[in-house]
């Protein structure tokens, strides 16, 4: 008896360590493989996402994709030696910084503040709901930014002389609309106008004021450039049959933004860029506007992560940040976050700027 004992125990110390070792196994490929997928997206993201089709999808997958099987492995990296603990915890200290996009800015010291707000207000939708307008309304209110550019606007627009609430949101401001755009300014504005960007067949539109801010003219751009949306989906529903389309999407992005760079680079005067450019600040998109010499406000004054848009999604949480003030370097940046959600798709971005920059 005590021999047949002292076999099962052997059997089951046996079986303890081979589990144990498949354990340790599978936690070091874990910690491999999200270490090296982690290092793969943030050096994309650094040298451009859209050089690769993959990485140019990976900036709009939502951030629970990549934090929680961090988390996950940071866990299971506990059964292994303190050199894997570390490497699990590299990856994920790469997914709550560079991938998700973490800003932690103390901002710009200066005076001659103005508040600057952009809007994707998404009023066609709005304009079906029997309190849409006053939702944006009162986060205007809540904000009270001196200057205010609206996207997605048209609705807004048609009814901002007989709606209470659009009057009450554009009193004592100067209003320019045209199309989807509006552009309200407790300054006066002047030379208010339309650009195109031509994309092939998506022509977009931008517009450009200039507005006098206590003697100083600044060029203030608003844009909304050509949605991902259609180039997802292909990607998603017909997968690699879809990449041809999502890489014509990203081309007309690219073109678009270009486009704008150099109607900015024609500018006389210091430059604020506002709008939904419908792509994260790493993003070529975007740099194509930032190498004209602009910088975000949000990466220039913002703490966390500033999302704006996806809380209309199906995780039901913002993880993009896809609308962006963008500033002259002449102009300081005091402080820069994003705004709530209950009045749009996208939450607003308020930025508090600075005419005299220390």
């Amino acid at each position: 008896m005590a021999d047949c004992a002292h076999g099962n125990q052997v059997i089951g110390d046996g079986v303890k360590r081979s589990v144990l070792w498949a354990v340790q196994w599978l936690g070091r490929l874990a910690v491999v493989m999200t270490l090296g997928g982690a290092v793969l997206v943030a050096v994309g993201y650094q040298l451009g996402p859209e050089r690769a089709w993959f990485l140019a999808l990976a900036q709009y997958v939502p951030y629970p994709a990549y934090l929680l099987p961090a988390l996950v492995v940071v866990g299971l990296s506990f059964t292994l030696s303190w050199g894997w603990r570390v490497a699990a915890l590299l990856g994920l200290s790469l997914v709550v910084t560079v991938i998700m996009g973490l800003e932690l800015h103390t901002g710009d010291a200066g005076d001659g503040r103005v508040r600057m707000m952009t809007y994707n207000v998404k009023a066609y939708r709005a304009a079906l709901l029997l309190d849409g307008m006053q939702r944006i309304g009162w986060e205007v209110a809540l904000h009270d930014p001196d200057i205010l550019v609206m996207q997605d606007a048209g609705e807004l627009a048609a009814v901002r002389e007989t709606n209470p609430a659009a009057i009450r949101m554009f009193s004592g401001r100067q209003v320019y609309a045209s199309g989807q755009y509006i552009v309200a300014s407790r300054f006066p504005m002047q030379e208010c106008g339309i650009g195109l960007l031509p994309a092939k067949e998506h022509h977009l539109s931008y517009v450009h004021c200039i507005v006098n801010v206590k003697g100083a003219k600044l060029d203030l751009f608003t844009v909304h450039f050509l949605t991902p949306r259609e180039g997802l989906n292909a990607a998603r529903h017909e997968k690699l049959q879809g990449v041809g389309e999502w890489e014509q999407n990203v081309a007309m992005r690219m073109t678009q933004a270009q486009g704008l760079a150099r109607a900015v680079q024609a500018s006389k005067h210091p430059v604020i860029i506002g709008g939904d450019l419908n792509a994260p600040e790493h993003s070529l998109v975007v740099r194509a506007l930032l190498n004209t010499g602009v910088r975000d406000a949000f990466s220039a004054a913002g703490v966390g992560y500033g999302y704006t848009h996806g809380h209309s999604l199906r995780p039901g949480i913002s993880f993009l940040r896809i609308d962006h003030i963008l500033v002259d370097p002449l102009l300081g940046v005091a402080d820069c976050f994003a705004g709530g959600k209950e009045g749009s798709e996208h939450r607003p971005v308020i930025a508090d700027l600075l005419l005299n920059r220390e």
